[in-house]
């Protein structure tokens, strides 16, 4: 599995997800949106913003969410 594979992507978004999980659900939503903003590559962002828009399978609630909030960089 290469590192920016969906699979991939969905794990870390997930692993993000939980860990700000203890957190009110809007504070976690919003910290886990942080996150992928700051420390993901524009690739990444990219290629989980089309999985999200495909249905995002696998994505936990406090993801899912996060994601769908984020705006996705426009692929040159």
């Amino acid at each position: 599995m290469s590192h920016n594979s969906t699979e991939k992507l969905v794990y870390m978004a997930n692993q993000i997800a939980t860990a700000f999980a203890a957190q009110k659900h809007e504070a976690a939503v919003e910290a886990t949106r942080t996150h992928i903003k700051k420390f993901w590559d524009p690739r990444m962002r990219s290629k989980i913003a089309e999985h999200v828009a495909h249905g995002g399978e696998g994505l936990q609630p406090i993801a899912r969410e996060a994601l769908e909030g984020l705006q996705a960089p426009k692929a040159a």
